[in-house]
């Protein structure tokens, strides 16, 4: 009798509880099956999202391998739109560069380039496209412009190819002695083998003046400066 008294009031005091606490229990789970619901739905969203900005991008370098440039365009916008949280969008950017200067319009390609850089694509892609952009602004004759753009870019993995661009603007630039420290630093770097021609990064070097024999500017001594005014005065008298 007693157990079953205790039992009872098992059963009384859960009702209690539950009358109390149940709605709370009711709740939680329902929030936590629409949580999971929602995580699911996400995750497959997202899933979907990349398959499809695969697809478009498979689709713009057959267009890109083809020259056609209009259907090309026409799909890079559509990545940029529809699939601009991927990293298909940096890839695209880079894909459309490469048609433009096939097509000979750098200026398009050095666009689409900078786009690359300000946009969400992650830093590798960034640096590919910094380079590639380097490489744009020294065809097109802006040796400045390529120093601006790697100023403060020391990423290892980049560190001999952005070299060599350098050395190769320090030279348009007539800064032969930059030039020299540039190239003789990917000349000395052992890891600049995987990723630069360091034949042709010596023959640059081996090409440019000899910085001895540059002429130097001097500048008059300050008594000449002093006798040249005076001089200069009494002409003027």
């Amino acid at each position: 009798m007693d157990d079953l008294l205790s039992e009872k009031e098992q059963i009384d005091q859960f009702r209690s509880w539950w009358s109390e606490y149940g709605a709370y229990v009711i709740g939680g789970i329902v929030i936590g099956a629409g949580m999971l619901i929602g995580i699911n739905y996400y995750q497959s969203a997202k899933l979907e999202a990349q398959l499809a900005a695969s697809t478009a991008y498979e689709a713009l370098i057959a267009q890109v391998v083809d020259g056609d440039l209009d259907e090309a365009e026409a799909i890079a916008n559509e990545i940029a739109t529809e699939f601009g949280d991927t990293t298909y969008v940096g890839q695209a950017g880079l894909a459309m560069a490469r048609l433009y200067m096939d097509k000979n319009r750098d200026q398009d390609a050095a666009d689409a380039l900078q786009t690359v850089i300000d946009g969400n694509a992650n830093d590798e892609l960034k640096q590919v496209a910094r380079l590639r952009l380097a490489r744009i602004y020294l065809y097109q004759d802006k040796a400045q412009e390529v120093l601006d753009l790697l100023a403060g870019n020391d990423v290892e993995a980049f560190a001999s190819a952005y070299g060599e661009i350098l050395g190769d603007a320090y030279t348009a630039l007539g800064r032969i002695a930059e030039a020299q420290d540039a190239y003789q630093k990917i000349l000395m770097n052992p890891a600049s083998q995987s990723t630069v021609d360091q034949q042709l990064v010596q023959w640059k070097a081996l090409d440019l003046p000899d910085v001895t024999s540059l002429p130097e500017t001097s500048e008059p001594e300050p008594s000449e400066t002093v006798e040249q005014d005076a001089s200069d005065s009494e002409e003027v008298e």
